[in-house]
């Protein structure tokens, strides 16, 4: 799992923990449920691991689903992808870790992802789209492992132009704790005055921190936001009452100014880190109608986007690939 790395944690910008008394004292967010994700397959057949299976949506809202993909070892011949499928009212984000995955989209979107990177496609009033690992990561196999995290649109931005973002591992805010004791990618949003190079239109902070073995982060967290953790590897604990977490596991936090999260001392030799992703959103508050590739506010406005899909209002296939 490279993502993107640094040697020395401690040259980086540090993010200093609320404080915890006196006049601007902040209070920690508890933990309200931990969930472990079911696993699955997706696209032609690559597996998941449905990281919010089972968390009522008031906790997620904006967010409505994350798959971690992978993380799995491809023989030759076996990489898989998604085909040609419709999109529309939300926005899909693609984080990579490990291998090469290529978009295409029929907005004229798309882009070849590596580790590190980030596909950020706002799908809006509707499009089409591929991802499919590239002719020669199928011939030679290899690792594959990322996210796919669908962020909700407000009724308002549903049906705007789609759009798509490039987002290259190297252009991530990289930051660390007070003591270096772990890697902060910034993806998107503010944490503590610095931003990260997503351009949302649902405001959401969005942060992989790898979490060196007995190291604690503590980050000061939008009082308006959710809070969210997933662990994409490792073993650690949330809140400050260290509830256990591990691989596959997300946590689900209650009101307050901080987050914490924390690894444990003993780590696997597979995964010597925490790799966690923290995410949080204002909620939107709308009502939501799901089915499918398509997130509307109303069962109504659902059968308009299959009827436009099937019309070809949604766009037509390239001619030619990426």
């Amino acid at each position: 799992m490279p993502a993107i790395t640094v040697e020395n944690p401690l040259a980086l910008p540090r993010v200093p923990a609320p404080p915890a008394d006196g006049p601007e004292a902040v209070t920690p967010r508890p933990v309200l449920a931990v969930s472990t994700a079911p696993s699955g397959f997706e696209g032609e057949g690559f597996p998941v691991r449905r990281a919010f299976a089972g968390i009522n949506y008031r906790h997620l809202d904006p967010f409505i689903m994350m798959d971690q993909m992978g993380e799995v070892e491809y023989a030759p011949g076996e990489p898989k992808g998604t085909p040609w499928h419709p999109h529309r009212g939300f926005e899909t984000v693609t984080y990579l870790l490990d291998g090469t995955f290529v978009h295409q989209d029929s907005a004229g979107g798309g882009g070849v992802i590596n580790d590190g990177d980030t596909q950020w496609m706002t799908a809006g009033s509707g499009l089409l789209h591929i991802e499919a690992p590239p002719e020669s990561l199928v011939m030679s196999g290899g690792l594959f492992h990322g996210l796919q995290l669908w962020v909700n649109l407000p009724k308002a931005d549903k049906m705007q132009a789609p759009r798509y973002q490039d987002i290259g591992g190297g252009s991530v805010k990289l930051l660390t704790t007070p003591d270096g004791g772990a890697l902060l990618r910034l993806i998107a949003g503010d944490l503590a005055g610095h931003e990260g190079p997503g351009v949302t239109h649902t405001p959401i902070t969005m942060i992989h921190a790898t979490v060196s073995p007995g190291a604690e982060v503590t980050l000061p967290w939008q009082q308006d936001f959710n809070g969210l953790a997933y662990v994409l590897t490792g073993r650690g604990s949330v809140g400050t009452d260290r509830r256990p977490v591990h691989t596959g596991q997300a946590a689900v936090f209650g009101e307050g100014g901080s987050l914490t999260v924390r690894a444990d001392e003993s780590q696997d030799a597979h995964t010597p880190d925490l790799e966690v992703v923290l995410l949080g959103g204002r909620p939107i508050r709308e009502p939501m109608a799901h089915y499918g590739p398509f997130v509307m506010n109303s069962h109504a406005e659902l059968a308009q986007a299959f009827d436009d899909f099937q019309a070809g209002r949604l766009g037509r296939i390239p001619a030619e690939k990426l």
